[in-house]
């Protein structure tokens, strides 16, 4: 029966892309772009669809299994890797929104197979690359101008490339050093058509492999590669996000040239640094990993908690670090600005809540504001474990009495393979606002890991301080009672005051750790 599923996956995928393909190769070849072409494109991912789903048929669903048996848990490891690294082949060739939807998988760190994340996970630096014509035709349709005339220098190497976009080093007619974002010719071409089949792809597959609901995929990808697509939305992004966080002077955001800027080219101050995970840079150049932890802990504890307004792609690439031998404090630069996730104030209260409820150990309050969250009452306990990605047990414990450990990590990544069927389900429901937080949330544990801190707990306590200040603001500002509001300024100053003594605490501890 399942056999008979995928030949027709085949059978449908081939009359589609013959169909929809058909309509544009004419006008697509005399570019001379073979992958440009939709029945390539289509076909390609029609073919890869059908051997990842003839991967899982021979290698796990040919036979009957005890899946706690080793065998079982090493052949559906070996069917992970080799579905996923077919998926990249595919991403790689068809580029532009496979390569953006590969780099999503690859931040899911606890919330899909670790092969497929380890695999996805090289899209972040790895993306293909487009020839300098082909950038300079770009910016002379967008700029109105030729590039000998806007740069005195422009370097052919790229400083790195992306799903969307790559990134040169120039230099201005008036001197400035800047890098120059140019978006690839061919993603503006292909996203709609990229998109549909995509989405039709996931739903024949999550029809013949029900563990794999991807839905939530398709729609946050549809929702937001539009506004990445807009370089002029970026860059006030970027202005923004430096006007909310002035006060913050370790961190630097580039300066943009609006001037010569526009929905395909963003021109910005060139900035140098190391990458934030890079724990050779950071030790050559004396930068404390742990104050670099905390200050990032606080950056995005105030963006999701009390701004609202999220960087929701905080991969090291993104995040540069630099300090001079005669400054004081490190400087952190954040860049690429084209996701943002605005979150309401409803989300951002029951979220508060629900993280000072899983910290208070308090079950049935984590499963009223899960509830709030969208997810189904038996599944709150599940969705605790991906917001925090920590095991229950250790959430019944207590998280704010340890930090996560290597160890647990294993275990944790091991073990919610297992529960594959119920993560999808989360993600499915789950208010979809919470879908880049809990990405956001990944890609800082992930920096925390590589630098080897995460036992220290450098955000914990900023991140609890900001969802306290985050329910009494929300509160405050709903109440209309005097009487009340005092009692919400009293209630708040104690908490603060708890804050401290635990602050204090916390820090007896880790520096009895550093020097035993």
């Amino acid at each position: 029966m399942l056999f008979r599923n995928i030949r027709k996956v085949v059978k449908y995928s081939f009359y589609s892309g013959v169909t929809i393909g058909g309509t544009v190769v004419a006008f697509k070849y005399r570019d001379g772009d073979y992958d440009s072409l939709a029945i390539v494109r289509l076909s390609r991912a029609a073919l890869t669809a059908v051997n990842i789903g003839r991967t899982y048929q021979s290698m796990l669903y040919s036979r009957e299994w005890d899946k706690a048996s080793k065998e079982y848990i090493q052949a559906k490891s070996d069917a992970h890797t080799i579905g996923a690294a077919k998926l990249l082949e595919l991403c790689k060739a068809n580029k532009g929104v496979y390569i953006k939807v590969g780099q999503h998988v690859g931040a899911l760190d606890y919330l899909l197979p670790n092969e497929y994340v380890q695999t996805m996970r090289v899209l972040h630096k790895d993306a293909p690359r487009n020839s300098l014509e082909e950038l300079y035709e770009v910016i002379r349709e967008d700029l109105k101008k030729d590039p000998e005339d806007l740069f005195e220098e422009f370097d052919s190497e790229p400083l790195g490339t992306a799903s969307l976009a790559q990134v040169h080093k120039a230099k201005l007619k008036d001197g400035s050093e800047v890098a120059v974002k140019v978006q690839h010719h061919f993603v503006r071409k292909n996203i709609k058509i990229d998109l549909q089949w995509m989405e039709f792809i996931i739903n024949v597959m999550s029809k013949v492999f029900p563990d794999f609901q991807m839905q939530w995929l398709v729609d946050e990808t549809k929702k937001n590669i539009t506004k990445e697509l807009d370089f002029l939305q970026e860059g006030k992004n970027a202005e923004k996000v430096s006007e909310l966080f002035r006060n913050y002077t370790w961190l630097k955001v580039p300066k943009i040239y609006w001037e010569y800027s526009s929905e395909r080219v963003l021109v910005m101050e060139y900035v140098t640094g190391g990458q934030v995970n890079d724990v050779k840079y950071l030790e050559k150049h004396n930068i404390s990993k742990p104050d670099l932890c905390t200050k990032l802990g606080d950056l995005y504890s105030h963006m999701i908690f009390v701004t609202g307004f999220v960087h929701s792609d905080p991969h090291p690439g993104n995040i540069l670090v630099h300090k001079d031998p005669q400054d004081k404090d490190v400087s952190v630069y954040l860049l690429d600005h084209g996701l943002y996730a605005q979150l309401s104030d409803k989300f951002r209260y029951h979220y508060s809540k629900l993280w000072l409820s899983i910290i208070a150990r308090d079950r049935d309050k984590i499963r009223v504001h899960a509830e709030h969250l969208g997810i189904e009452k038996e599944l709150y306990g599940l969705f605790a474990c991906m917001v925090t990605g920590r095991p229950w047990d250790a959430i019944m414990k207590g998280i704010d009495k340890s930090g996560p450990s290597s160890d647990e990590k294993t275990t944790f990544q091991n073990e919610i393979p297992n529960f594959l069927h119920y993560v999808t389900q989360c993600l499915e429901h789950v208010d979809r606002q919470a879908l880049l937080v809990l990405k956001t949330n990944d890609l800082i544990r992930s920096i925390e890991y590589s630098l080897g801190v995460q036992e220290r707990m450098c955000g914990f306590l900023v991140m609890t301080k900001c969802c306290t200040k985050s329910i009494y603001n929300l509160d405050y500002k709903n109440s209309s009672s005097l009487v009340k509001k005092q009692l919400l300024n009293l209630k708040y100053s104690w908490s603060l005051f708890v804050l401290y003594i635990y602050g204090y605490c916390l820090y007896l501890r880790n520096a009895v750790r550093l020097y035993s």
